[in-house]
């Protein structure tokens, strides 16, 4: 540790002193790095700043998005802004929900040791584990709703013993419930249908009259239907 104000991290192997307060991603960028890779929403919803490191006396390796943790002193780390992971193509129309698509997509999910490995390395602390056993109970409602928060970083492919692709079993899941499981909405209907029919057509052009002031003003003033 230099000051209270500094600490001295370690970028790929080479050693730097960067402010405190900084994230792991600042504090890239401080160092002299220009980021083209692994760096996008800077808000922890992308997923593309996915990064593992270690501390000082401390056998264990952490996982983070680069843009949500504040650096440590004596922190050694690396960006893992992408890992490769197959992504069949496939036609929602042509599958059911059900365990057997699952495994008929994703067939190496069969081979999940349940060592809890993808849950541990997660930076957003969702349930890995557990919906990945739901995706092979075929209980779809319960896979897309523990995956629901994934961002896809992929740190949890980059962990897993079997090599499996968690993100994009949960993304499937959260498809299909959306196609086959979840209770259609007879108010959305009606409304594409208004739209198709040009309803709204006077009232979006006023909207687009408007000044930036004007359109606070309505958005403060708009009608919000109760919950």
């Amino acid at each position: 540790m230099l000051t209270d104000d500094f600490v001295t991290i370690r970028i790929m192997e080479q050693q730097v002193e960067v402010p405190a307060s900084l994230t792991i991603l600042k504090a890239i960028e401080f160092a002299g790095y220009k980021l083209t890779h692994g760096v996008g929403c800077r808000a922890g919803f992308c997923g593309a700043c996915g990064t593992v490191y270690r501390l000082p006396g401390d056998h264990k390796l952490y996982y983070a998005l680069a843009c949500q943790t504040v650096v440590q002193d004596g922190m050694y780390l690396a960006q893992i802004p992408f890992f490769p992971s197959q992504k069949p193509v496939y036609d929602l129309d042509d599958l059911a929900p059900d365990a057997a698509t699952i495994l008929a997509i994703y067939g190496e999910t069969i081979n999940c040791l349940g060592c809890n490995t993808c849950t541990k390395s997660c930076p957003q602390d969702l349930q890995v584990m557990d919906y990945v056993a739901a995706s092979l109970r075929g209980d779809i409602a319960a896979l897309a709703d523990l995956s629901f928060d994934c961002i896809l970083c992929g740190l949890c492919v980059a962990r897993c013993p079997a090599e499996l692709v968690p993100p994009h079993v949960g993304l499937l899941g959260r498809r299909l419930y959306a196609r086959y499981v979840q209770t259609s909405a007879p108010d959305l209907a009606e409304r594409i249908t208004e739209l198709d029919d040009g309803k709204y057509q006077s009232e979006i052009a006023a909207l687009k009259a408007m000044t930036a002031q004007e359109l606070k003003a309505a958005y403060i003033a708009r009608d919000i239907e109760p919950a």
